[in-house]
């Protein structure tokens, strides 16, 4: 059996990073998100912005899962002091498993060790994340982790058709359950 583990992602997981984030959202959101808006997630563009964010520093974290030699899922969380409270704002931004990996505690690997980072310091105590309402299971994964959706509704602008998001909100002293 291969290990797995969660690490700070490095300059060379970039191409990793894109590959997931476009198979998974490709295999999980074709149906809510327009094919053009998926397309752009494999440009140059997104893959200047995941170099600037795995470079970004303090108050940023890209993680990355690995199972033996692969990597197999990312998460990107930051922190913002004082943005609502004294306390600050603590936010996962991107949590993504292949879903070929899947069910493997992966996702769930990811969510604590981007908690411990947050937390790191005196950091927050609570953390929020938005995901599309249509997306069931990465609600229940969340709240697997005790986070729920707490009310607060944004839509998105995709170009053609407005992506619906719920934001999820809870602790970051996890307590992960078993589904």
């Amino acid at each position: 059996m291969a290990i797995a583990a969660v690490r700070p992602a490095v300059a060379q997981d970039v191409d990793e990073i894109v590959r997931i984030q476009a198979g998974t959202w490709r295999t999980a959101y074709a149906e809510i998100v327009p094919a053009d808006a998926l397309d752009q997630l494999t440009g140059p563009q997104a893959r200047r912005a995941w170099a600037a964010a795995v470079d970004a520093g303090e108050g940023y974290h890209v993680l990355v899962a690995t199972e033996g030699d692969w990597t197999v899922g990312f998460c990107a969380a930051a922190s913002y002091p004082g943005a609502v409270d004294s306390a600050g704002l603590a936010e996962i931004s991107t949590l993504l498993v292949e879903p070929r990996w899947g069910r493997r505690g992966h996702g769930g690997r990811l969510l604590a060790a981007a908690a411990a980072a947050l937390r790191a310091g005196g950091g927050p105590e609570h953390g929020q994340a938005w995901v599309p309402a249509a997306d069931t299971a990465s609600q229940r994964f969340y709240a697997h982790a005790g986070w729920e959706a707490d009310g607060a509704v944004r839509i998105l602008d995709t170009g053609d058709r407005p992506l619906r998001e719920v934001r999820v909100s809870g602790p970051l002293d996890l307590r992960l359950r078993r589904p």
